[in-house]
């Protein structure tokens, strides 16, 4: 059989190695629309890949044929090349790809208000010494308003330390984190740059595989400059047509999160194609929100747009002696032009989805959530006050935003109608860092907001993270440029929160309800917005699907061959019992065989690290363990406190810990006495979070799905309840038992816990397991 199978994968290699040719790819609105006028995805093969050729300099897109590339073996995507380049210990010639474990070294780690948190990880591995100084940069930035004796000594802190050990530090004030780290030229195209902090996916706006870490591993990399890390599966998302006049970068994934919103990128690396015509920033503030999107990172190529970005920005450091000058150049700029990555020929990627710009209006998010996406014009209709406005975030509160928004109130005061701040609305604003605010204020930009009732603000997180002033209250309505409209994160659970662009949000503090500039321009013949699976061009994806199809059959024949001979041999090899043996896991000392509990169900999906630990406790860094329990799942459901009990299992629906960095997600479940959380799918950061933080958990979607049907016809809809189910997990057997109320008695295999997982929770977490092995 293995002969056979082989014989078979041999002609397949031949056929698809015939010589022939492709078809072009046309962008023009026109095929688009003739061909995938529909708006939502459909079932598409998955193996009909954009082409690379594209997006070389010598191609020519009025040509009608082009030769297939050469051939590379092992052929990576663009993320793989960059994770590759700072990947450490790697065998001779090893190509990592998807899914593979790698120990990775990141150019740059950023850490904000919790670098004081790290620290007290960092002295509790029992390190005295930064590895790398070079790798870190201190940003603080989150709590900038809070002038509090315990605040300030936070931030002294911090300054202390960086002084001590020679890390660069941008005092409070300065700017956001994220934009230090681009305008700053810390976060460099194809490299890589991490953050103790969710919205690090802003770095692939400008080619740098920017992701997410958390504060014990921030921690390890200053001890050893070194961390743990899986290389995601990477999802490809074209771009086709042009943004209309009034749609912006923030419309574009306001619609991605809201039109693909059924996870189709959840815990995947996103590469972005076809987006030559976005400007830097707005490619900036679509990669800063693919986290609330699902994606670990969203990495736009390199490209002759942004090349001359940096271009202008070297010139003008050169003329100004610009602190950032040795880090953005015209030298290191033109290294980067002659040696630009791509992704190969054949590169294989998870999926591939299209968005067509050209098809896009203006949309609104929420209320209280990324998932509802709704055009302006129908909300308009609607005429919903609004009590606050806010021009705030690494998101979108640069200098073009702060232009976009001051030429509302200009164009009322042209139209002769009051370029005010309506009557009991609050419009917030804040710079992304202090040198966008000043060239806002050069332009002009910065006073005419404040001029017209504007409440400016130190730059930093402000409102975005939930402190300061100027929060929501019951029952009031806020509209943000920022990316997070989770319930209760802005203030009150009880308000509700919409995002947009920076000139929606000054339109709805001029009218004083959700309103737009009226700068939209509708192309002609765009009824719907045109997304799907596969590149967008229907004529070239048919050309390419008969050779991807081989290559599929290919790589499947391989990967047949490849099992049946394992399979195989293990057969001859082993006996029954053998067998029956092992497929028994091995439990390491310190770590329980079994875990069971009666299940407390919070019936919901993407419930997200807000709800769980709400923000405003983030950064209260002596807060006890009982507040830490009492304030569990607050923002979630104020009655969870009172449902759930130690020892009781929490299950929840799909995608449970979405949202940020914060590791309290995970110690304030554990400060509950919760030992194990079940869901159908975990954030991918929740998931290292736990991890870290000896949190024990299991996906069980079936459970799940269970749970849902039993109480489906429930008059009352409770978000969270005891069950009075059991739930035994048999880490032996690698499988769950479930006993339902009525003993009804089923089990499902679940995952093997690997040995090095086990460690590190029976250590008690990642930090104690470093220091274990320190003091080894």
């Amino acid at each position: 059989m293995v002969a056979f199978r082989r014989a078979v994968a041999l002609n397949a290699v031949a056929v698809a190695r015939l010589p022939r040719t492709l078809i072009s790819r046309s962008r023009s609105l026109a095929i688009a629309t003739q061909h995938r006028a529909y708006t939502s995805p459909s079932a598409r093969r998955q193996y009909a890949f954009h082409t690379q050729l594209e997006n070389s300099p010598t191609h020519n897109p009025s040509a009608f044929q082009y030769q297939r590339a050469t051939a590379v073996e092992n052929p990576q995507t663009l993320v793989e090349k960059i994770a590759q380049k700072h990947a450490i210990n790697l065998p001779q010639g090893r190509k990592i790809k998807a899914g593979d474990y790698i120990t990775i070294s990141p150019a740059k780690i950023m850490s904000h208000d919790n670098s004081a948190a790290i620290m007290k990880k960092f002295a509790g591995l029992g390190a005295s010494k930064i590895h790398d100084n070079r790798q870190l940069v201190f940003t603080c930035d989150h709590d900038v308003s809070n002038r509090t004796e315990a605040n300030l000594r936070k931030y002294a802190s911090i300054r202390e330390f960086g002084e001590k050990h020679g890390v660069v530090n941008f005092p409070p004030g300065r700017g956001i984190g994220h934009q230090i780290m681009i305008e700053e030229g810390f976060a460099w195209p194809e490299t890589v740059s991490v953050a103790s902090d969710s919205h690090s996916n802003m770095y692939g706006g400008v080619g740098c595989l920017g992701t997410a870490v958390v504060r014990t591993d921030a921690a390890a990399i200053w001890a050893t400059g070194k961390t743990w890390w899986q290389v995601p599966p990477v999802a490809k998302v074209t771009f086709t047509g042009f943004l209309p006049p009034g749609v912006t970068g923030k419309d574009v994934i306001v619609a991605l999160c809201g039109l693909f919103r059924d996870d189709q990128v959840l815990n995947h690396a996103i590469e972005f194609a076809g987006g030559e015509s976005l400007t830097v920033d707005e490619r900036l503030t679509i990669s800063n929100m693919t986290t609330e999107w699902g994606a670990l990172a969203g990495v736009f190529p390199v490209d002759d747009v942004l090349i001359s970005w940096y271009r202008a920005k070297a010139t003008t450091n050169a003329m100004f002696n610009s602190s950032s000058k040795d880090r953005i150049n015209h030298k290191r700029i033109d290294e980067l032009e002659q040696n630009r990555m791509s992704a190969d020929p054949g590169a294989t990627y998870a999926k591939e989805l299209y968005l067509n710009l050209s098809t896009l209006s203006p949309i609104v998010s929420g209320p209280n959530s990324v998932k509802v996406a709704t055009p302006l014009n129908k909300l308009e209709a609607e005429n919903i006050p609004v009590n606050k406005a806010y021009l705030v975030s690494c998101t979108n509160s640069r200098a073009s935003d702060i232009a976009a928004a001051a030429r509302v109130f200009r164009e009322a005061a042209k139209e002769g109608k009051p370029a005010k701040v309506a009557p009991g609305v609050e419009f917030y604003i804040s710079a992304a860092s202090v040198p966008e605010q000043k060239i806002a204020e050069e332009a002009g930009d910065w006073q005419v907001l404040v001029e017209a009732g504007a409440i400016p603000m130190i730059s930093g997180c402000a409102q975005c993270i939930g402190l300061g002033k100027g929060l929501l209250e019951p029952g009031e309505v806020g509209i943000s440029a920022s990316n997070r409209n989770f319930k209760g994160r802005m203030g009150s659970t009880s308000a509700k929160a919409y995002l947009s662009s920076p000139e929606i949000v000054a339109a709805s503090a001029l009218q004083g309800k959700i309103a737009g500039p009226g700068w939209y321009q509708k192309p002609e013949g765009v009824e719907k917005v045109i997304i799907g699976e596969g590149s967008g061009d229907f004529v070239a994806d048919k050309a390419l699907s008969i050779e991807d199809a081989l290559d599929k059959i290919i790589n499947e024949a391989d990967a047949l061959i490849a099992a049946a001979e394992k399979s195989e041999g293990a057969a001859e090899e082993a006996s029954p019992a053998a067998t029956e043996e092992e497929s028994l896991t091995e439990i390491l000392p310190g770590f329980p065989e079994k875990v069971e509990g009666e299940i407390v169900f919070c019936d919901s999906d993407n419930i997200n690290t807000d709800g769980i630990y709400p923000g405003k406790y983030t950064y209260e860094d002596n807060i006890s363990t009982e507040k830490m329990a009492e304030v569990c799942m607050e923002n979630y459901d104020t009655e969870f406190g009172k449902i759930a009990q130690p020892g009781d299992i929490l299950v929840t629906g799909f995608n449970f810990g979405c949202g940020s960095s914060r590791e309290q997600a995970a110690t304030a479940i554990l400060a509950k006495q919760i030992p194990l959380v079940v869901s159908g799918s975990f954030g991918n950061i929740f998931s290292r979070n736990s991890i870290n933080n000896a949190l024990m958990g299991v996906e069980v979607p079936r459970l799940v799905e269970r749970l849902r049907e039993t109480y489906k016809n429930d008059t009352e809809k409770p978000l969270t309840r005891r069950t009075g189910w059991k739930f035994v997990w048999d880490v032996r057997r690698s499988k769950v038992v479930v006993t339902e109320k009525d003993g009804k008695q089923w089990e499902q295999k679940v995952g093997e816990l690997p040995a090095n997982v086990q460690e590190i929770i029976a250590k008690g977490g990642l930090e104690k397991w470093v220091k274990s092995k320190i003091e080894a």
